[in-house]
């Protein structure tokens, strides 16, 4: 899809401003891609530099982080805080710990989270935090360590009226435990909406640890639906191991699909008679352990493979849920040959362009991850709407309303592409809807 030539200038200058930093030029150039046929039927949303303001994130925090280690030896990490976004409401969104993370990666997903926020319909802003810092093979000692230093800075910059983050890549409930007991010692309050997934004694909500992944099933099923077809009896195939990979293979397990596959960093397994949920939770929640030892405990006919890509495997349901570009335009092709019908995002934006135009070109329902993977930042704003009121929901309730925020934007990423012109493309649809949104509430209030 080409640039509309009104918004070329946009994407130079946001390639000049940002440079050496590819996977937020991707994110920005995505969205413009979408915006010509906004542009053209409402020429105003093109005065004022609105778009240029939304491509440029409102602030940009990087601080050092020295902790030291189980030997006495003093390390140094960066963080970061971007806070993209705070026309809706409180900069919204999670912190990574990995070795891949800078600045770019930060303003990538801040970007992304800003769109996805608005999506959900609920009064939140975008924002995305983290740190270089690799959690793998550290102890619990050093983890605790690390988040007390991250949080020592970070804190000056949070609050529930200001900035919540959450977990993301590398960081879980034992993180972000370890970051709120901080928050609470160095600021003297319980301000429990300052963070979310938190554990569920000391103000986290029911259901936010299953959010995204069950989220972004809701998504693929309302997808599935506009053609009159189930998750049932599908064979599919989940990229990842981690929070969101865990909970989509059990919601799709609990529609009655058969997940016959998904990986780590390392590899990835294969086991034709559907994964084994129990185990797998073993072996990825309480030993932390790698994929690999999931085949070595099973046994029998599981296969894993090293290296490789588990999009060789056939399945009728894919669902990407690890990192950025991480399904290229070749495993694209690999899945439409071996009879893919619907892909989902589980992760935030795990498919490169080369991908996406394979999908849409065969016809593929294809649900990016701004709209797909909503349900964990919604779940989220539920948890601050259960913090503010001093509540607690059942898991019954919350997933209730989950369920029905899914499908709220799958049908508002379909009714808005509908109406621009492009019924089924649910990646101009999410990026018009999540645009006009954030867009109309800049206007009111001037220009910030």
């Amino acid at each position: 899809m080409n640039i509309d030539e009104k918004l070329q200038p946009i994407l130079a200058a946001v390639l000049s401003r940002n440079a050496g930093e590819p996977e937020f030029h991707q994110a920005v150039r995505e969205v413009l891609e979408s915006l010509g046929r906004v542009v053209a039927k409402h020429p105003d949303y093109a005065d004022d530099a609105l778009i240029e303001r939304i491509c440029e994130p409102e602030r940009q925090i990087i601080f050092r982080v020295p902790w030291v280690d189980d030997r006495g030896r003093v390390q140094i990490n960066r963080g970061f805080r971007v806070q993209f976004n705070s026309a809706l409401g409180p900069y919204k969104g999670g912190i990574r710990f990995h070795p891949s993370v800078n600045l770019g990666i930060i303003k990538f997903l801040g970007f992304e989270q800003t769109f996805k926020n608005a999506l959900t319909g609920m009064p939140i802003g975008g924002g995305k935090g983290g740190s270089d810092f690799n959690p793998r093979g550290r102890s619990d000692g050093e983890i605790m360590r690390f988040c007390q230093s991250f949080m020592t800075e970070l804190h000056r910059h949070v609050g529930e009226h200001t900035d919540v983050p959450a977990g993301d890549i590398g960081v879980g409930g034992r993180e972000v435990g370890y970051m709120f007991g901080q928050y609470k010692r160095l600021t003297n309050r319980y301000e429990a909406g300052v963070l979310t997934g938190k554990g569920l004694t000391y103000g986290g909500s029911q259901a936010r640890r299953e959010a995204t992944g069950y989220g972004a099933v809701y998504f693929v099923e309302s997808m599935l639906a506009t053609r009159k077809q189930k998750i049932d009896g599908r064979r599919a195939a989940v990229s990842g191991s981690g929070n969101v990979a865990i909970y989509t293979i059990e919601k799709l397990q609990q529609l009655g699909a058969r997940i016959v596959a998904c990986s780590d960093s390392n590899g990835y397994i294969y086991d034709e008679r559907g994964i084994d949920l129990g185990l797998l939770k073993e072996v990825k929640e309480v030993r932390r352990a790698r994929i690999s030892d999931y085949a070595e405990l099973k046994g029998g006919p599981v296969r894993y493979i090293e290296g490789g890509s588990i999009w060789d495997v056939p399945c009728e349901i894919a669902m990407p849920s690890a990192t950025q570009n991480e399904l290229t335009g070749k495993d694209a092709m690999t899945l439409v040959k071996n009879g893919v019908v619907a892909v989902g995002e589980g992760a935030n934006m795990p498919c490169t362009p080369e991908a996406v135009r394979a999908f849409q070109a065969a016809g593929v329902l294809y649900a990016p991850g701004k709209a797909a993977n909503a349900g964990g930042v919604a779940t989220s704003a539920l948890e601050m709407q259960q913090n503010a009121s001093r509540d607690s929901w059942t898991f019954e309730q919350t997933e209730a309303r989950l369920a029905a925020i899914m499908r709220g934007i799958h049908d508002r990423c379909a009714q808005t592409a509908e109406s621009y012109g492009a019924p089924g493309d649910y990646v101009l649809g999410a990026n018009i809807a999540g645009f006009v949104r954030v867009a109309e509430s800049m206007r009111a209030l001037g220009v910030i």
